[in-house]
């Protein structure tokens, strides 16, 4: 339907500033309806479609980036510099807690979109004794998480994130490791405010992968701007470079 109307130019279709029509889903529902009837007329209108929609089904299908959803839905880009701002804007301690979770999984959402999806806050595990601050669908096509699908249990990734006025340390490494499992995944981001010494926590989160019990990267404020930064210089690129130096860093 939407070909249909580029081809006859009608009312609905948008020019984009690059050449492109565009004709929104939205003006399509509300010039035709979408109940049964109208799937069913429309159907017998167009009967090629039910055909190609059914190869194309078989075919395995590439998640849409951001610009394509955003084309597609008729919704706004995410706004990365706000999102790391509201980050920045919370103030560090246990009392704004949960809205630098909030923040945080705002954040991480678009970013890592589309590769890991569905995200949980505070996924109960353990018959509610513990309990997971963010927790994500692996389901990547390409780049860094499919690479880590591929060789690690990673089915899920685990987010804990600390607003923290002090330093993070052993407790906080050992507090996500505990929350691996082969069948859960092993891998996770602890996330927190900023680092005193790099080295320490590197040797920590180290020593669990070396001890078998997981992956575990460690990202501050300053990381979360680089990943922002990179993301937006390759066009949405999913290899995220920062994340396999850190990765490679614990078992090489």
């Amino acid at each position: 339907m939407q070909e249909s109307e580029k081809q006859l130019n009608t009312g609905l279709v948008h020019t984009l500033k690059d050449g492109r029509k565009r004709v929104t889903k939205k003006s399509l529902k509300e010039k035709y309806g979408a109940d049964k009837l109208t799937i069913a007329r429309e159907t017998l209108r167009h009967p090629g479609a039910l055909d190609e929609y059914r190869e194309a089904a078989q075919r395995s299908s590439r998640p849409m980036t951001h610009d394509q959803l955003a084309e597609i839905e008729n919704i706004a880009l995410p706004n990365f510099a706000g999102l790391m701002s509201a980050v920045a804007a919370i103030p560090t301690g246990r009392d704004d807690a949960g809205n630098y979770e909030d923040a945080i999984e705002k954040l991480l959402s678009a970013l890592f979109f589309p590769s890991l999806s569905s995200p949980t806050k505070q996924l109960k595990i353990h018959e509610g004794r513990k309990r997971i601050d963010i927790t994500y669908v692996n389901n990547p096509m390409n780049g860094f998480f499919k690479w880590v699908l591929q060789h690690y249990p990673s089915s899920h990734i685990f987010v804990e994130c600390k607003n923290y006025g002090k330093e993070i340390g052993n407790p906080e490494v050992d507090q996500l490791s505990g929350r691996f499992s082969p069948s859960r995944g092993q891998v996770g981001l602890l996330v927190c405010r900023s680092i005193e010494s790099q080295i320490k926590i590197d040797a920590s989160c180290r020593d669990t992968a070396n001890d078998k019990r997981g992956y575990i990267l460690v990202l501050t404020d300053s990381d979360l701007a680089q990943l922002v930064e990179n993301y937006q210089s390759s066009n949405g690129s999913s290899e995220y470079p920062l994340l396999m130096k850190k990765f490679k860093s614990l078992i090489m």
